[in-house]
């Protein structure tokens, strides 16, 4: 059964980072649920088969101390997967993990990171869990390194549950100690200096004679735990299901307050998140199959333009919907920089809170990036999305009247909605000058057509998901 084009352009931009119109073609003769099955199911598809080819123009990727220059190739894997829930999930990780490069400066951890929640992005929750535990960037990033089993350190175990797993007001300040106490021990091994020869990555270690064997008691459950216990505890609790879900929502849904108030601020759709919440405990944490459930919901449907564009989803999706992006594309190496520009370093967030969603994303500097962004590119024919976004309205078989002419840049830009507002705008210049289709390509059919394009990339719609 064919399915609307517009749902599945919504699912693109949330699944993964948009679509084109040829791609919105080639689904649209697929069951809805077949595509979301695709999508999830990952392992089913190879990884990017030329992705090791990016070093050959990047030679900098061959060194792992330059943070930015990763960048460049997760930027690559987030237009050009075949795979592209592996890199929204990673993304969506890496918000809720936070673990940043400024306080280790050490490459090789950070990358090693990011490969572990690829590697992780849609298993089972314990395992994502056990292995952020035993992951050197997050040890060093909270402390855990200097949590020993005669004198603890509070600070991997406090975020485990205050930012990762359950949220404020659902554990004790002794559950905090003795989740520490079972995490003593989890460190990782002394790599060997950075001088001269750059940094090499370290490997986690338990160091048995530095843990804390005496018993412990967390979640009002006893025993002699060590970390691996407590993550089991916490997955199978309410309160873990609810605040991954509620995670999950605010990501890929619509937009929820911040998390510090999730505390006191009830969700927006207690009704949806109790789906979520069942199938996580249902499924005993299994990733793959919430994120299945979410996609094939009603509420998700009906989701569309609820959210915001994180900076690396805009760059991603508008560098998708415009160009093709080779591995020699010049503009990969810039990418890093012009998303730090628009408020978001990857591999590096402000805090272990991580960023700040929703409108917060947008302020005077960052919007004005964004959209001179959107703009340089939908309007340069030289790219070959922008050329074709121009052509197909441009060479349509009849002449567009001005209504018809918007829908087409709408639907070409993946079916966007806009306000009453932004439709007239748009309106008011596809009723003046020459007359769009019916083959009748010269300058100012091609000016007005590209106008029409940098008007809608401009405006507030372009900034939502």
């Amino acid at each position: 059964m064919a399915t609307d084009k517009a749902l599945i352009a919504h699912l693109y931009r949330r699944a993964g980072f948009g679509t084109t119109p040829k791609l919105l073609e080639e689904l649209s003769s697929k069951d809805y649920d077949d595509i979301v099955d695709d999508l999830v199911d990952i392992d089913k598809i190879n990884d990017l088969p030329d992705e090791d080819i990016l070093s050959r123009y990047y030679p900098q990727l061959h060194s792992t101390d330059n943070f930015g220059m990763d960048n460049t190739k997760w930027f690559y894997r987030m237009i050009n997967s075949k795979k592209p829930l592996q890199e929204k999930m990673t993304l969506f990780w890496h918000h809720v993990f936070a673990t940043g490069w400024t306080k280790s400066e050490q490459g090789p951890t950070m990358i090693d990171h990011i490969a572990m929640l690829r590697n992780n992005c849609l298993l089972n929750l314990r395992i994502l869990l056990r292995d952020l535990a035993a992951d050197p960037a997050m040890i060093f990033w909270l402390d855990n390194c200097e949590n020993h089993g005669k004198n603890i350190n509070e600070n991997f175990g406090r975020e485990l549950l205050e930012l990762f797993s359950m949220g404020i007001g659902n554990y004790t300040e002794d559950d905090i100690k003795h989740a520490s106490r079972a995490f003593t021990g989890w460190t990782f091994e002394q790599p060997i200096p950075l001088y001269p020869y750059g940094h090499f990555k370290s490997q986690f270690i338990f160091d048995q004679d530095d843990h804390d064997d005496g018993e412990k008691e967390f979640l009002g459950n006893k025993g002699n735990f060590n970390g691996e216990d407590i993550i089991e505890i916490i997955v199978k609790t309410d309160a873990c299901a609810k605040f991954i879900s509620r995670h999950l929502y605010n990501f890929f849904v619509a937009d929820e307050p911040q998390i510090p108030a999730w505390s006191i601020e009830p969700p927006k759709d207690q009704e949806a998140m109790d789906i979520l919440v069942k199938t996580f405990l249902d499924s005993d944490a299994d990733m793959k199959e919430v994120m299945r459930t979410m996609f094939k919901s009603e509420f998700f449907k009906n989701s569309m333009f609820k959210r915001v564009k994180c900076p690396a989803e805009f760059i991603a999706s508008t560098l998708k919907l415009t160009s093709e992006i080779g591995p020699k594309d010049s503009r990969l190496s810039g990418l890093h920089g012009l998303s730090t520009v628009m408020g978001q370093t990857l591999l590096d967030p402000p805090t272990v809170e991580g960023w700040h969603t929703g409108k917060e994303w947008i302020d005077g500097g960052s919007l004005t990036e964004r959209i001179n962004y959107a703009v340089d590119l939908i309007s340069d024919m030289e790219n070959v999305g922008s050329k074709f976004l121009v052509d197909s309205l441009i060479m349509s078989d009849t002449e567009l009247s001005s209504e018809q002419l918007v829908n087409g840049v709408l639907e070409n830009a993946g079916h966007l909605e806009v306000s009453d507002q932004t439709f007239e705008q748009l309106l008011d210049i596809a009723s003046k000058g020459p007359s769009v289709g019916n083959n009748n390509d010269n300058e100012d059919v091609r000016s007005k057509v590209i106008q029409l394009y940098t008007l809608l990339v401009s405006s507030p719609e372009f900034q939502l998901a």
